[in-house]
């Protein structure tokens, strides 16, 4: 593993790795690959929304019957390389402008930012590729207009009944599952059915941007958080909207990320304001997904020396939870609990559960998601050691006092344990990382996250379960998904483990457990590093930024 990393550093000395302007010319690149291949029309990798019936509406494309006169839809052939290329050229030119960023490089902020936001939006101007996720959402809301309860009702109960013009154009595999979102999330898939009528084509465009504003959004309050740092503000539109894997992960597949997200990053905003709006942010969270669970444990860890604010932030928190779960979907509180046991293509899991498969068939599918869970624990502690501590600016304590510094470390910390040992991983889930990651210092943690992504992503370019041939499927699936994208995932695992052995190798003893537990809810005096910036302690000082990173 040093080998490795001195020969990426090498590597890395060479000035065109280092080149921002190219890095924004690989993103733009990457992203104008995505926006052509969706505007040609349906295909093998691209939805098909349904016809516009004269909606002037987005998602904009060639339609099917000018297409068959010009000769599309392109070969599976032709699209899914493109893809896989281009979204590969927007990860290098992410890694080639944050490590100019690092090396002092620093463009206007407003026009990264609102290059990003052209872009986005350019993206959610045509139809979503390589998930049908999106059509369920619309599936979803739709059973809602027609007075039936998602969470008990599948699409395909209705649509194999008889015809509807939204449920009709659902995809495949997910027709017979019963949704497992919160009520907030619900909401808006019924709100895209309110707005776009019985056009499944004008609902998609509904439910894109209501996946888009809030991706924006993310991305200014990241900015404002990072007032102050030019460098940090630069990441947090960099990790953010100009952001090529979340680009592709998040907006081309219409993704809700995005809307679970927004409300615990704007929970971020006050936790130096107010502990219990604080609160009622991050329960709004909750109401999206349960998966923001981590942000919320962040956020207790960030006030653990107060129980006053902690206690704030419970209050807060649990009035929206109980209001939106308790009072009008009481049924969406365990409908989450479907989605555990499942296994992705791409993550560690498959290559784990197949080898523990040969020996002990019968337990090997809950042996995968028992050691994922004790994954989570033990990649969480080693993060724990290793990544430095920076106070987000505006802190008037030590970093390690600073509530808000602390519940943005703890929030990477936490999340990224769970996407990298979670045995049902995908790269839309990688956004809960990529927004608090912006306010750290640079860390190898970037580029694996990046190296994460990018593998996932190109896995599922044929996600979509309809339309691939046999000789696709096994490149598509098998090679490239079970093969290289999760021999990625375990390199991913290694890497972090490496990190903490050669960096910071430190257990939790039983006096470090009797300290910690000791100075919770206990308000202490917290001295000041002069210039109210962060003292470090000897064992926690960040690593140097410059030539030790690959």
């Amino acid at each position: 593993m040093n080998a490795l990393v001195e020969r990426l550093n090498r590597f890395g000395d060479q000035s065109w790795t280092k080149n921002g302007r190219l890095g924004f010319w690989f993103i733009v690149v990457s992203c104008l690959v995505t926006i052509v291949v969706a505007f040609l029309g349906p295909s093998t990798v691209t939805l098909n929304p349904g016809p516009a019936n004269g909606s002037l509406l987005p998602p904009y494309f060639i339609p099917v019957e000018w297409g068959e006169r010009i000769g599309l839809p392109l070969s599976e052939w032709v699209v899914v390389p493109a893809l896989w290329i281009g979204i590969t050229l927007g990860a290098v030119g992410l890694v080639i402008a944050w490590r100019a960023v690092s090396d002092g490089w620093r463009p206007r902020i407003h026009r990264m930012f609102h290059l990003g936001v052209g872009l986005t939006m350019a993206t959610a101007a045509v139809p979503p590729l390589t998930s049908a996720d999106v059509l369920m959402y619309a599936a979803y809301g739709r059973l809602q207009r027609l007075g039936m309860d998602p969470y008990d009702i599948t699409p395909a109960e209705i649509f194999r009944q008889a015809y509807d013009p939204v449920l009709v154009w659902t995809e495949r595999p997910w027709q017979d599952t019963p949704s497992v979102y919160g009520p907030i999330a619900s909401w808006s898939q019924w709100l895209a059915n309110v707005l776009g009528g019985e056009s499944m084509h004008d609902i998609v465009f509904w439910l894109q941007m209501m996946a888009v504003i809030p991706f924006i959004v993310i991305c200014a309050v990241m900015v404002k958080l990072a007032h102050g740092d030019a460098a940090l503000q630069t990441r947090s539109v960099l990790f953010t909207i100009l952001n090529p894997l979340l680009i592709w992960a998040v907006v081309a597949g219409a993704h809700n990320e995005a809307l679970t997200l927004v409300f615990a990053i704007i929970s971020l905003w006050f936790v130096r304001k107010s502990a219990f709006v604080t609160g009622i942010f991050i329960g709004l969270a909750g109401a999206v997904k349960v998966s923001l669970v981590f942000y919320g444990l962040a956020l207790v860890w960030g006030y653990r020396h107060d129980w006053r604010k902690v206690l704030q932030l419970g209050v807060g928190a649990l009035i929206p939870i109980g209001i939106l779960y308790g009072v009008f979907a009481p049924q969406a509180l365990f409908a989450a609990s479907r989605n555990t046991g499942y296994v992705s293509g791409g993550s560690w899991a498959p290559w784990f559960r197949s080898a523990l498969g040969w020996v002990l068939p019968d337990i090997a599918h809950g042996a995968t998601a028992v050691l994922g869970w004790v994954g989570l624990f033990v990649i969480g502690w080693m993060l724990s050691r290793v990544l430095p501590w920076h106070a987000v600016p505006g802190a008037t304590l030590p970093a390690e006092r600073d509530p808000l510094t602390i519940a943005v470390r703890t929030a990477v910390i936490l999340c990224t344990a769970w996407i990298v040992t979670s045995p049902y991983t995908l790269s839309w889930y990688d956004l809960i990382v990529w927004a608090p990651l912006a306010l750290l210092l640079h860390t190898r943690l970037d580029w694996l996250m990046a190296l994460r992504g990018v593998a996932l992503s190109v896995a599922y370019v044929t996600g979509r379960t309809v339309g691939f041939s046999d000789e696709m499927v096994g490149i598509g699936a098998f090679l490239v998904r079970d093969v290289i994208s999760s021999g990625v995932q375990w390199f991913v695992l290694a890497a972090l483990i490496h990190w903490f052995w050669t960096t910071n190798r430190a257990w939790p003893t039983s006096a470090f457990v009797k300290r910690g537990f000791s100075q919770l809810l206990v308000t202490g005096p917290a001295s000041r590093a002069p210039g109210g910036g962060a003292r470090w302690p000897t064992s926690e000082r960040p690593e140097p930024q410059a030539g030790t990173q690959p």
